[in-house]
């Protein structure tokens, strides 16, 4: 939750860009919007499938660091609920899918940390956009992957995120960005369906991401 423009008001509010809302329900699921609230993982029982969606940096203190010059908007409630979120999606084999931050703050529940700002990280320096500003690079997708059997071994995504997975913790890292060779998607083999990917699908029309998740939903 943050302040943002509300009607014809400022105010403080829980909000999720309308794409994701519009993908899933193109994939034929029904959305339903989870806030950050605390410990909201009894809602779990009522829903089939868990998306963590883009947003602010995740909290340094979750991955044992300070935070840097650049990690500046963070909130703590919402890293709360999400890994409360996570821990039991997993416990029940619920479908998960993290995007961006999703993928970030997934990451960090399977034990892995987080770059606080490419610019500032060896060889990642310029990656891509950031702040508010979008731009396109190709990965390179694992073939045994999970990823690559709905996507594809090779194909283009968008930037728009400043922070990184570092390390994945226990998961396995399905496709890095060509250039530079960021982690770009991570995934779980053991599990109904748990793939986080660093760029945003619901921007870039893949559209397969959101139908995989519903089609495991449904399983």
């Amino acid at each position: 939750m943050r302040d943002t423009q509300y009607g014809n008001w400022q105010r403080h509010a829980a909000i999720l860009p309308s794409a994701y809302v519009s993908m899933i329900d193109k994939a034929g699921g029904i959305p339903m919007i989870i806030p950050p609230a605390g410990d909201m993982s009894n809602l779990l029982e009522s829903i089939d499938g868990l998306i963590v969606s883009g947003g602010p940096d995740v909290s340094p203190s979750r991955y044992g660091q300070e935070p840097g010059p650049m990690t500046k908007e963070f909130y703590p409630e919402q890293d709360e609920t999400e890994m409360g979120l996570i821990s039991s999606a997993l416990e029940m084999d619920m479908p998960i899918l993290g995007v961006c931050r999703g993928m970030q703050i997934l990451s960090i529940a399977h034990g892995g940390s987080l770059h606080q700002h490419l610019d500032d990280t060896p060889g990642h320096e310029g990656h891509g956009g950031y702040d508010g500003v979008s731009t396109d690079h190709d990965v390179i997708v694992e073939k045994d992957s999970i990823l690559a059997g709905l996507m594809g071994t090779s194909f283009t995504v968008n930037s728009t995120h400043h922070q990184g997975v570092a390390d994945p913790g226990t998961l396995a890292v399905s496709a890095i960005a060509e250039h530079d060779g960021l982690i770009e998607a991570v995934e779980r083999r053991d599990k109904k369906f748990c793939i986080g990917v660093q760029w945003h699908p619901e921007r870039k029309g893949h559209h397969l991401l959101f139908a995989a998740l519903v089609e495991a939903a449904r399983g």
